[in-house]
């Protein structure tokens, strides 16, 4: 979890893992992850949720399992009345890093220079859903950020030029939205 600062800064306000037995029933894993997210969300009240999208990749178990958790948190956030915003990776890697095709170690050291944390979050998922956020909170529509152009109560004054970041997201995000039609 993070939140905006003025002049496109991040704060962390904290991160977790749900994590559930490898060895345990598929749905009881499920439950056990629920039941973390629903903690988290009813102690940090989020503005609103990202997560990434689920896009058809060789490793079938990999992407059922990824979308199994989605869902589970997903519908936590909507029984909340929280807004849910999803992303490809293609996108959250070039909101941090410029690039679209970062790889995690990258992602990671941006990351951690976004949020001006003295070591890497750890374990790596927790790096990759931090990277998650600033994106969603960097978005030009995100929830009380500005987008250039438009003015959001409450919300910092949007810069009139996008950085070199920015641009490189904005294109990842359009070849993702053609790459789903």
């Amino acid at each position: 979890m993070v939140d905006a600062l003025p002049g496109r800064r991040v704060d962390l306000v904290g991160v977790m893992v749900a994590r559930s037995d490898i060895d345990s029933d598929p749905a009881v894993r499920l439950a056990v992850i629920g039941a973390q997210v629903e903690e988290w969300l009813d102690l940090h009240r989020p503005d609103a949720v990202a997560v990434e999208r689920v896009f058809a990749q060789h490793n079938v178990r990999t992407v059922m399992g990824t979308a199994q958790v989605s869902g589970v948190v997903m519908a936590a956030a909507a029984r909340r009345g929280i807004p849910v915003a999803l992303h490809t990776p293609s996108e959250v890697k070039a909101a941090v890093t410029g690039n679209g095709r970062a790889d995690k170690a990258q992602v990671t050291s941006m990351v951690t220079r976004i949020l001006g944390l003295a070591e890497a979050p750890r374990p790596a998922d927790a790096a990759d859903a931090l990277a998650l956020a600033i994106c969603h909170l960097w978005r030009p529509t995100a929830p009380g950020v500005a987008s250039p152009g438009t003015e959001v109560a409450g919300a910092p004054p949007a810069r009139s030029s996008a950085t070199p970041a920015q641009r490189a997201w904005a294109q990842a995000e359009q070849a993702a939205r053609r790459s789903h039609r």
